[in-house]
């Protein structure tokens, strides 16, 4: 009787770690990690825009003021990997408005 009675204060534990009630199924868990997920790897998506996008800008600026062909190449290179980058934090931002 002991036991039982510890593992279901230990599953109460973790319902009010994750802040849902313990009336709620586990499906509701479920959605809400998957939600949390899905924020979580949006973040990221959207830090790496960020972080290229400055490469971007700072490259291509050399380019147009200085005439520097190689900042103009790198540009170009990080302009392909912004595109991937924006077409899969389009895809996140879907998945978490479903």
């Amino acid at each position: 009787m002991e036991k039982h009675k510890k593992g279901y204060h230990v599953i109460g534990e973790i319902y009010n770690r994750v802040n849902i009630s313990p009336k709620k199924n586990i499906f509701a868990i479920f959605v809400n990690v998957l939600y949390n997920i899905k924020n979580i790897t949006m973040e990221k998506t959207f830090t790496q825009i960020c972080e290229l996008f400055e490469q971007f800008s700072k490259d291509a600026n050399l380019q147009m003021e200085k005439g520097n062909k190689a900042a103009g190449t790198r540009a170009r290179k990080v302009s392909l990997e912004l595109e991937k980058l924006l077409k899969q934090f389009r895809k996140e931002s879907l998945e978490a408005s479903k």
